[in-house]
């Protein structure tokens, strides 16, 4: 009688089924996705556009998808500019990014282990003390921070660029709460064979989490490279300018340099699309990995 039950009932009609909603929803997520590429794409279409144009394609009323003739010569242009030392904002923009991202992913790394790690009777509350220090916003802090550099003759440097924005607390956060849920037994084995808590983070607990270390890697590289506020106040000499302040330097109350503007942005960002491009896998999978745990 079950089985009768089961096999009754209200036939599907025919040409109607789930395939048929499966396919017009796949359909539909691909115009979605199409739309948002398009979306995004097209401020890196504006930046392209413009820095291959003169002044006047780019202010010109009729509107062209791209200008009759292409000025790869504003490249040269570019680092040309005797006002405007470009070559020089990039070195400094890359020695800051790199040492910078190492410095911070060495100082919150070690920090996350010790406190996920090490048994210590203060060390939830240096762990709320360093989770509190998020909720301060970094007005209250930069003229201090500041102060401070001066006091050091560190202001037009590159260790007044770099050393006050090497400990971060969110990266220590983001540390301790993945160790949190780093595999005990691979610790203990290496504590069997005596290594202490040194030989242990570097020798097994780093070697295992360098897709974690490389998503953190790409974001701060990205944050550290797009840094504004603090370079152009302590980079008041142009040699240390980096590539963020120069740029700014293209817009001033007399004029706007627009082409050599869009051309500066294009070569600022290339550095990014290729880190983002090489590191861009481990992203989702370091973030999922740093689940938060009590």
């Amino acid at each position: 009688m079950a089985v009768s039950e089961r096999t009754t009932g209200t036939p599907q009609p025919i040409g109607f089924s789930r395939s048929g909603l499966g396919i017009a929803g796949m359909v539909l997520r691909w115009i979605a996705l199409l739309i948002a590429v398009v979306l995004f794409l097209i401020p890196f279409y504006l930046i392209l556009r413009n820095a291959l144009s003169t002044e006047q394609d780019i202010t010109a009323p009729d509107w062209t998808l791209f200008p009759s003739h292409l000025q790869w010569s504003n490249i040269s242009e570019l680092f040309n500019d005797t006002t405007v030392p470009m070559a020089r904002a990039m070195y400094n923009s890359a020695v800051v990014a790199i040492l910078g991202t190492a410095g911070q992913l060495l100082l919150a790394s070690m920090a996350g282990y010790g406190l996920a790690r090490i048994p210590y009777r203060h060390a939830d509350k240096i762990f709320y003390a360093i989770v509190a220090t998020l909720m301060i916003p970094g007005a209250v802090t930069f003229i201090p921070s500041f102060i401070v550099v001066s006091s050091l003759g560190w202001v037009s440097s590159l260790r007044g660029l770099i050393i006050p924005t090497l400990f971060s607390g969110f990266a220590a956060f983001l540390f301790r709460q993945y160790f949190l849920g780093f595999p005990k037994e691979l610790e203990e084995a290496a504590r069997v064979d005596g290594a202490g808590y040194f030989g242990v983070f570097w020798r097994i607990v780093v070697p295992n989490s360098l897709p974690f270390f490389a998503a953190l890697a790409a974001i701060t590289f990205i944050g550290n490279w797009n840094s504004f506020l603090w370079p152009l106040v302590i980079g008041q000499d142009s040699s240390s300018w980096t590539i963020q302040v120069a740029m700014s330097t293209f817009i001033t109350a007399q004029t706007i340099n627009i082409h050599e503007l869009f051309m500066a942005v294009a070569v600022s960002i290339l550095p990014l699309v290729l880190i983002f491009a090489f590191l861009q896998r481990y992203l989702i999978q370091g973030v999922t990995q740093s689940g938060i745990k009590d």
